[in-house]
């Protein structure tokens, strides 16, 4: 079965400078859609579009911290003017937090881990609605977690987040799926990428959680096979998919 879409359509993937992000960013581009690259990190955002243009494809990158409304606006707007409307949001940006539990969870780390894996999607979300309804509908993937589905795959304040992600994801596709809207989410388990985590080994959250995770992870997957999962949630092979969280985790979430 042909799973493809029609090319050239305006894509926004954030977090795209590495692992899931890139992976999917060059996913789309090889299926002829242009990409608009969105990341803090300014040179794996650049070496992204490199890679892009280096295979005949058409990206653009913008860099800054998706916390802020400023540089929220700034995707959008770039993205629009560029490729002349919008047809498919990523939601991929996100950090780890330091496995802590909640009680030994600070301020700091709690809204550092809020605001950029739920604030700055919620954000991007909002600004890029107008113009997926401008353009007839569109979709919206957004990159959940093994730990927005149990209470065991990362520490309080990630675990949170990601919990929220999916909650996004299910409010949007009841109340914009009549508009042409749909959303879903992937919830990777443990991916090779660049992310690491800050773990205290003597905490309590990390010595719990690590036991946990040791025992039924499986193996770890590759970036591509996520993107694999995200890029097929955007294509018109799932057209009546909506609401979706997909685990791609290798059968963790049926232990």
């Amino acid at each position: 079965m042909n799973t493809t879409t029609p090319p050239g359509r305006s894509v926004v993937v954030t977090g795209a400078a590495s692992g899931i992000g890139r992976a999917t960013a060059l996913r789309f581009a090889a299926d002829g859609d242009r990409v608009l690259v969105a990341d803090l990190d300014r040179d794996g955002a650049d070496t992204t579009v490199r890679a892009i243009e280096e295979a005949g494809g058409t990206a653009l990158a913008v860099a800054g911290d998706l916390g802020e409304q400023r540089v929220v606006d700034a995707v959008v707007e770039r993205a629009v003017a560029a490729f002349g409307g919008l047809d498919v949001l990523v939601n991929n940006a996100g950090i780890m937090d330091r496995m802590s539990a909640l009680g030994e969870t600070g301020d700091a780390e709690w809204d550092r881990v809020l605001r950029i894996n739920l604030t700055a999607p919620f954000l991007l979300t909002r600004a890029a609605l107008p113009h997926l309804l401008a353009a007839g509908g569109g979709s919206i993937v957004f990159t959940a977690s093994e730990a927005g589905l149990r209470g065991g795959a990362a520490g309080a304040a990630y675990t949170a987040a990601k919990h929220g992600v999916a909650g996004l994801v299910k409010s949007l596709a009841v109340t914009y799926r009549d508009q042409g809207i749909r959303a879903n989410a992937v919830a990777p388990g443990p991916t090779a990428t660049g992310i690491r985590v800050d773990a205290a080994p003597e905490a309590h959250g990390p010595a719990v959680i690590g036991r946990l995770i040791g025992a039924v992870t499986g193996r770890i997957s590759s970036p591509e096979e996520q993107a694999a999962a995200i890029t097929f949630l955007a294509s018109d092979a799932a057209s009546f998919i909506n609401g979706a969280v997909l685990p791609v985790d290798g059968g963790w979430s049926a232990v």
